[in-house]
C-alpha cells in the first residue's frame, strides 16, 4: 500500500458539484492498493510495530508545530481531522511510454474490501468522526489548502532509507534490499526493471 500525506488547513471532496466530505486541520491521504496488498499492509499503515520494523503511521507522524517547534505533534496530539481518498493512480507505472499503466493496481472489488478495513482500522484507533472518506470509485473533485506545504508519502513494502550523506537507515527490511539490488543491476543493463507488484490488470481501467 502507498500513501500520501499531506497536512492540511482544511480539505473536501466534492462528487457532481456536491461536498460529500470535509475537514479542517489534519491530514488528506491519499491510498493506493497493490495487487499482492493483504491485511498486513493495512496493519503497517496504520499500527506502531510491524514485525522488528518500527513505522511511524499515518495517526502518531508527527508532521505538526507545538509551542513553536517543528514536528513536534501528531493530528492525534492536536485533536485534528484525516481525509482519506482511494487513488489507485498512485501505483502506476510510469517506464515505458508516455501513457500510464496500472497492472500493479488490485482491482476495483478486491481494493474496495481492503480499502474498507482500512478505513474501519483508522477509525478504531481514532475518534470515528474525525475520519473521513471520499466515495470510492467516483470522479471526484479534491480541494485542499496544504500548510508549508508538507506532504510526505510513505510505502508499507520499502523500509529502505538513504540518508542526505548517502549512508542507509539500520532499520532495513529484505525488500529494501532486494530493491537496491534490482536498481544496481538496472544501472548495469544486465535486465530491465522488474516490477515489485506485478498482478491482474483491473478491469475497469484501460491499460491498452
Amino acid at each position: 500500500m502507498r500513501a500520501v500525506v499531506q497536512r492540511v488547513a482544511s480539505a473536501s471532496v466534492s462528487v457532481d458539484g456536491k461536498v460529500i466530505s470535509s475537514i479542517s486541520r489534519g491530514l488528506m491521504v491519499l491510498v493506493g492498493i497493490g495487487t499482492d496488498d493483504t491485511l498486513a499492509d493495512v496493519e503497517t499503515l496504520t499500527n506502531k510495530m510491524q514485525g522488528r520494523i518500527h513505522l511511524r503511521p499515518l495517526l502518531n507522524i508527527r508532521v505538526f508545530d507545538a509551542n513553536g517547534t517543528m514536528w513536534k505533534s501528531s493530528v492525534k496530539d492536536i485533536a485534528g481531522e484525516v481525509l482519506c481518498v482511494s487513488q489507485f493512480t498512485l501505483m502506476a507505472n510510469t517506464t515505458k511510454g508516455n501513457k500510464p499503466d496500472f497492472h500493479r493496481a488490485m482491482s476495483s472489488n478486491a481494493s474496495s474490501e481492503l480499502y474498507a478495513t482500512f478505513l474501519e482500522k483508522m477509525r478504531r484507533l481514532y475518534v470515528p468522526d474525525r475520519i473521513q472518506d471520499g466515495q470510492f470509485g467516483a470522479m471526484m473533485n479534491v480541494s485542499l489548502t496544504n500548510e508549508g506545504p508538507v506532504t510526505l508519502t510513505l510505502d508499507t513494502r520499502k523500509f529502505e532509507y538513504v540518508s542526505v550523506s548517502g549512508g542507509t537507515d539500520k532499520k532495513t527490511s529484505e525488500n529494501g534490499n532486494k530493491e537496491a539490488k534490482n536498481q544496481t543491476a538496472d544501472v548495469a543493463g544486465s535486465r530491465s526493471v522488474a516490477s515489485v507488484n506485478p498482478g491482474q490488470t483491473d478491469s475497469e481501467v484501460d491499460v491498452s
